[in-house]
């Protein structure tokens, strides 16, 4: 039996920056995953990767990422994505600095 779909967001690296960074429903990305698209439908999420992968001016490595839906927004379901939305982990810096 197949799996039921789950929400989700859309995420991939920019392009020039390499930040993570998340598509919203006006077709913009962000770097906040509040502000993302939760997909709850699996042929609109799929329709939209396609037209994300697309888009390799502005971004590299696009996918779909588990998503729970959150008060303030999605919220990651695995450690990964949480990991990659705090950034670089060495020292605080860029995204870190801003949770101090």
């Amino acid at each position: 039996m197949p799996r039921a779909f789950t929400p989700k967001v859309i995420t991939a690296n920019a392009l020039i920056e390499g930040d993570v960074i998340y598509l919203t429903a006006n077709d913009d990305w962000t770097r906040d995953l509040a502000r993302a698209e939760i997909l709850t439908d699996e042929a609109h999420a799929e329709l939209r990767l396609i037209e994300a992968s697309q888009r390799h001016h502005e971004a590299v490595g696009v996918y779909l990422a588990d998503v729970a839906k959150g008060d303030k927004g999605p919220e990651p379901t695995h450690f990964r994505e949480d990991f990659r939305r705090t950034g670089p982990s060495n020292y605080a810096h860029g995204k870190q600095e801003e949770r101090v």
